[in-house]
């Protein structure tokens, strides 16, 4: 099933239209036609069930399910239909329909997809459970664990629909479900599709609680686990009941679109065939129109419309290569609109999704046409999503659950990962209901770069707090602050899609958050083990104590039991590493740029026959000479002996100084002199003159310095400007 490849019939209490198709490339085979799932009805009613043979009645779904799985096992097809077939008979649907000809639907949707046969087997008998006298224990005798399994998850799924579905902790219950195995939210997400589909039947008020429920909770997760098939339906379903006046304008702007007598998709497509033909390139291009709530949403941006504006192409191709290959031969020989690139197969989508997106413009009039370009594997789970995954359990018995019992799903979305860590770590049940509709409202994703090259996918809207809780989990509130695109920046920034972001880690277990965090936590992994962190801190002894506890840790100062801000300073030694001319003149390092090697340096005779060494770039030197100084010819001697100045940046913490003065001293600097300053908003700046026993050490010790917790930044300490 390809739901925006072809123009959706009228959803919900409006009667269904017959609708052309485009054939789907990879998805089905090009000699079968497309079944119409909406006319399906009495027309895949009862049939034949002798032993041995095939009911009449499932020859959709095992067409269906023959063009993705050629060698599939039919038989258990057969007897699931068979026990569902003798269970439901006598049961009537509202509309009027056989009861059976509800579970043929759903699970001809889910064939049409390619799900496999186990799910297709539980798909077929999902309400046997639930609404007749057959016992999940039958169902595992005739149909072994798996379907037992899926066929109990669908069951508990029951009790969330329509006005349970806002209890958190049925949800919560109802996601476990989902998160330990993605085809029980398959089986229930097409049979809401196929529930829609007959919604027509039921009072307004009935239709407008369950549209909104599907549009709240369902669709977003169909969305998280890419079913974009089911998810584009459920759209159109939805908007037909909650919004009838709009969705019935949108129908007449595709009707009347259809009606034009040119096609500057059809026009687009054939010179985009033949560009590729000409580079040699074997690749479909087919033409997507958009679904309702595409379109009405597209319209609202542009009015009137243009004949571009109804549809995509899609081009599919074998190999992730081509994917690219097609992409050069496009912006090479059409005008391409550079702001509509975007690269999801190197960065794909948090729910598996991956494709090339782009524009041209054309020729002719300036039209823009969007272009989807994906391998025909990427189309399938484009649409399909976990659906197209197959059984993710496939391994041997052994392998098949985690030390703590948990089933292991290595095809399941980050997202649903995600999910049940969040579950684990709520407080209760209303905290991660609440959490949990917020991720839902979060229909787009940005990617963040981390230092290491890997990625981060977070909701559009997203802080330096959620980067941390993503990277890190509980370990994040040990983090000081973060570096955005090489820049300091605040706990609470915004990232944008692109971003590189360094988080600046302390090593403290017992850190706790920052008081104002929570006010910035976006996403259900912050903000959870945010809560759940407080929640578990002490209650304060006093009103000092409660005070600290809960400032920002950052704008701390360092505590009475470190050492001064301000220390003594010792007087300065010489340095024997630099030799003079004449020789035997005293040298003094400069204070103000505190050259070392090899630093191009020159000389200044002052009182005293003293020769001071500046940087060449310092800016005394040019103040030196406008007042007359003569230079003194110097240059670095044998020795490697060094006095330098380093500037480090950091976050206030207690013990700071202590870390940082140890780490030093490890590195065999002696800190000739040392001034903190006192904090501003989270920066601490600190100032250290150090002699090195050898100027090599330099950079070992700035690295030393930059790996205790809380410095963020270690540089030299900087000539300063003319007339400073």
């Amino acid at each position: 099933m390809n739901a925006e490849a072809v123009n959706p019939a009228s959803p919900g209490p409006v009667t269904p239209a017959s609708a052309g198709a485009v054939p789907s490339a990879g998805a089905r085979r090009k000699s079968r036609p497309r079944i119409d799932l909406r006319r399906l009805g009495r027309a895949a009613l009862l049939g034949s069930t002798s032993r041995g043979r095939l009911p009449d009645a499932i020859g959709h779904v095992v067409e269906a399910h023959r063009a993705h799985h050629p060698d599939a096992d039919l038989d258990p097809l057969r007897r699931a239909y068979v026990l569902a077939e003798s269970s439901h008979r006598g049961q009537m649907r509202k509309s009027g329909e056989p009861y059976i000809t509800h579970p043929l639907a759903v699970t001809l949707i889910l064939a049409e997809l390619g799900a496999e046969t186990t799910t297709l087997t539980a798909s077929l008998l999902h309400d046997t459970v639930e609404d007749t006298d057959v016992t999940l224990d039958q169902v595992g005798e005739q149909f072994g664990a798996e379907v037992r399994y899926l066929v109990d998850g669908v069951t508990k799924l029951e009790k969330v629909d329509y006005g349970a579905a806002a209890e958190p902790e049925t949800f919560r219950k109802m996601l476990l479900a989902t998160g330990n195995d993605v085809r029980v939210m398959s089986i229930k997400l097409a049979d809401r599709l196929h529930n829609m589909r007959t919604l027509g039947v039921m009072r307004r008020e009935k239709q407008e609680r369950i549209a909104k429920v599907t549009r709240d909770v369902l669709i977003p997760l169909a969305e998280r686990l890419g079913v974009q098939a089911l998810k584009s339906e459920l759209e159109d379903l939805v908007f037909a009941v909650m919004h009838p006046e709009e969705y019935e304008h949108t129908r007449e702007l595709i009707d009347r679109n259809a009606a034009r007598a040119d096609d500057p998709l059809a026009e687009v497509a054939e010179d985009v065939r033949k560009v590729l033909r000409e580079a040699d390139i074997n690749a479909e291009v087919l033409i997507r129109p958009r679904h309702f709530v595409s379109l009405h949403r597209v319209s609202r941006k542009r009015d009137p419309l243009r004949g571009a504006d109804f549809g995509r192409l899609l081009v599919l191709v074998q190999e992730d290569a081509d994917c690219y290959a097609v992409l050069g031969e496009l912006h090479t020989c059409m005008t391409p609109v550079v702001s509509e690139f975007k690269d999801f197969i190197a960065v794909p989508k948090f729910n598996l999704y991956q494709s090339l997106h782009t524009a041209v413009a054309r020729a002719s009039d300036g039209q823009v046409v969007e272009v989807l370009i994906r391998t025909h594997q990427m189309h399938k789970v484009a649409e399909a999503g976990v659906v197209a995954l197959g059984n993710p359990y496939a391994a041997p018995a052994e392998e098949q659950t985690a030390g703590d019992g948990e089933r292991v799903d290595p095809t399941r979305p980050g997202w649903l990962s995600r999910l049940l860590d969040w579950q684990r770590g709520a407080p209760d049940p209303d905290t991660f209901w609440s959490t949990l509709r917020e991720d839902l409202a979060q229909d787009r994703e940005i990617t963040v770069f981390r230092p290491d090259g890997g990625t981060l996918g977070l909701p559009e809207g997203a802080t330096c707090v959620d980067a941390a809780y993503a990277q890190y989990g509980e370990d994040a509130h040990a983090c000081m602050g973060a570096r955005v695109n090489g820049r300091l920046a605040t706990m609470s920034t915004v990232l944008r899609d692109g971003d590189g972001v360094q988080l600046l880690m302390g090593q403290d277990p017992a850190s706790e958050p920052a008081g104002d965090w929570l006010e910035h936590a976006h996403t259900p992994a912050a903000r959870i083990a945010i809560q759940r962190r407080l929640a578990a801190r002490p209650a304060p002894a006093d009103t000092d104590t409660a005070a600290a506890d809960t400032g920002d840790r950052a704008q701390t100062g360092a505590p009475a039991d470190e050492a001064p801000a301000h220390a003594p300073r010792p007087a300065v030694r010489e340095s024997a590493d630099v030799l003079v001319d004449p020789p035997g003149a005293t040298v003094r390092l400069a204070g103000c740029c505190t050259p070392v090697p090899p630093d191009p340096i020159t000389g200044f005779a002052v009182r005293g026959g003293v020769v001071t060494v500046h940087r060449a770039e310092c800016g005394a030197v040019d103040r030196m000479k406008g007042a007359g100084r003569p230079e003194v010819g110097v240059r670095w001697g044998d020795g490697t002996e060094c006095r330098v100045t380093l500037l480090a940046e950091s976050f206030g913490r207690p013990h700071l100084l202590a870390d940082l003065t140890e780490a030093m001293a490890l590195e065999g600097a002696e800190i000739v002199s040392a001034t903190v300053e006192p904090p501003d908003r989270q920066r601490v700046r600190h100032t250290y003159t150090v002699l090195l026993p050898d100027a090599a050490r330099l950079p070992a010790l700035m690295r030393a310095m930059r790996d205790v917790a809380g410095v963020y930044d270690v540089s030299r300490s900087q000539p300063q400007p003319t007339g400073a």
